[in-house]
């Protein structure tokens, strides 16, 4: 029998030092460009849901009173049981049937939707202190207002809701009032 005494070779594969720092400060220039925009990428995405959020609540309020022939009136609200008297709805709002007109939910009141306080320390406020009713026919006789949804970046980024007293609203980008 013969016995093969071939060596075989090694090779090994790897990464230099210079093409090690090269690929580092490649990297590092492209984490210094993306990180901000990504940042700014979250900080809008949250605007946009948040809005969105306070949109289809009045959506759902003004379509609840046209179906059930009835008032329906969205509330800031912090506990989710009870309307608070402020302009600051970031900290969470109802919407209920209001069977006695009376803006407050009142025992034997359907509440359809419960929101609670905002992520990110983004604020909805309006110089609108309290409820918005919304009547058989859809309107909202004495509850026009623009509603401002801000975040730490100011009026140029904020996102509004203008509300009419005919019960029509529109949505807005950077004409919010941050201040």
């Amino acid at each position: 029998p013969r016995i093969n005494m071939s060596i075989k070779k090694s090779i090994c594969y790897g990464f230099t030092l210079i093409e090690l720092m090269i690929t580092l400060s490649i990297a590092s220039i492209l984490l210094s460009v993306a990180v901000p925009s990504y940042r700014s990428f979250v900080q809008d995405s949250l605007l946009i849901t948040q809005s969105n959020n306070f949109y289809f609540a009045l959506a759902l309020a003004k379509s609840e009173a046209i179906k059930r022939n009835t008032r329906i009136t969205i509330c800031p609200s912090t506990s989710g049981t009870n309307c608070t008297a402020s302009n600051i709805w970031s900290n969470g709002w109802v919407v209920f049937v209001d069977n006695n007109n009376s803006r407050t939910i009142d025992a034997g009141e359907e509440i359809l939707q419960v929101s609670y306080a905002f992520s990110g320390g983004n604020t909805l406020k309006t110089s609108l202190a309290g409820t918005i009713m919304f009547r058989p026919d859809g309107f909202s006789p004495g509850s026009a207002a623009t509603f401002s949804l801000c975040d730490d970046r100011g009026s140029n980024y904020s996102k509004s809701i203008v509300l009419s007293n005919q019960g029509r609203f529109r949505t807005e980008t950077g004409t919010g009032s941050c201040s």
